[in-house]
């Protein structure tokens, strides 16, 4: 007597098809450009708030999304052998070798970037270029290509790369950058290191594998997470610089200082313990904490209607 039949064997998964738009959406980090995008429109908004020019505001955001998508791509390119080596990334499209030749992903991300520059170049201003040119090459040469591999220091340096937005902003809008926007950019580059390294303190054991010095110190965790908590602290006496610039409003300067003092509550258990929970508190928040501070910094302009004044 046989036994029951054999199921049929299931059929292969049909393969992912090269250069699948998926795949280059992927690329080119959507949630990232969004934010990078973002801290544009807060740079815009906060250099001239009671003059909005919605076109050159467009231009902008699309200059801003391009080259951003393209320094991603880049990004990729360059880390691709890295990528293959740890969990968290080993599934992207370039190490699973979905899209071939990875050159192509590299020319790509050349283009966009350029484009990106040359657009805010013509369309808007020199300076505006000049800012995302900036952001381009923190990210990808100085932070990417140089640091990366070699230096604890390298998310702190790459931390401009965030900032540049925020300056491409102010230049789009009246053509230099504003005390108001250098503050703000300031902030941004302050809230760089303990969103990052809350996030490697979870994955150590990932970027140790990989060789990457991602930690302030990579062999001693009670260091790095008391630099976590320090490095956040600092957003609070940034807020009060943006606050001194009188670029705020009184309630705007308010929530900005709270929302840095909530970033230094969160990550305060990382003084006492380094534990997965209290990493990925401090990851989790830092997100939102720099989309509620652009928020804040958006509904600056209808309060400054509103007859608040400036902030100090």
């Amino acid at each position: 007597m046989t036994g029951p039949p054999a199921a049929p064997a299931p059929a292969p998964s049909a393969p992912r098809r090269p250069g699948a738009l998926g795949d280059l959406f992927e690329l080119a980090k959507p949630g990232i450009t969004a934010l990078i995008c973002l801290v544009a429109v807060g740079g815009f908004v906060l250099a001239d708030p009671r003059s909005i020019d919605l076109v050159r505001l467009a231009i902008l955001v699309g200059a801003g999304a391009a080259a951003s998508a393209g320094a991603a791509m880049l990004n990729h390119y360059l880390d691709r052998d890295l990528d293959g080596r740890m969990r968290r990334t080993r599934s992207r499209p370039l190490p699973e070798e979905r899209i071939a030749p990875s050159e192509l992903v590299a020319a790509l991300g050349i283009g966009l970037l350029a484009l990106g520059i040359g657009v805010a170049s013509v369309g808007l201003n020199p300076l505006t270029g000049f800012s995302i040119f900036l952001g381009g090459l923190t990210y990808v040469v100085v932070y990417t290509a140089w640091l990366k591999r070699r230096s604890s220091w390298n998310i702190v340096v790459g931390g401009f790369a965030g900032s540049a937005p925020a300056l491409a902003g102010s230049a789009a809008a009246v053509g230099h950058w504003t005390p108001g926007v250098l503050a703000f950019a300031l902030l941004v580059f302050l809230w760089t290191p303990p969103h990052f390294w809350s996030l490697a303190l979870l994955l150590k054991d990932d970027y140790a594998r990989a060789g990457l010095p991602m930690l302030p110190r990579m062999d001693d965790l009670a260091f790095s997470g008391k630099v976590v908590v320090v490095s956040a602290s600092l957003l609070v006496p940034a807020a009060l610089l943006l606050g001194w610039t009188g670029a705020v409003t009184w309630p705007v300067l308010v929530a900005l200082v709270v929302l840095g003092l909530l970033f230094v509550a969160v990550t305060l258990p990382l003084w006492r313990r380094v534990t997965p929970r209290s990493a990925r508190r401090g990851f989790l928040y830092s997100g939102p904490y720099l989309l509620l501070v652009v928020l804040a910094i958006l509904a600056n302009a209808a309060l400054l209607f509103g007859g608040f004044g400036p902030g100090l």
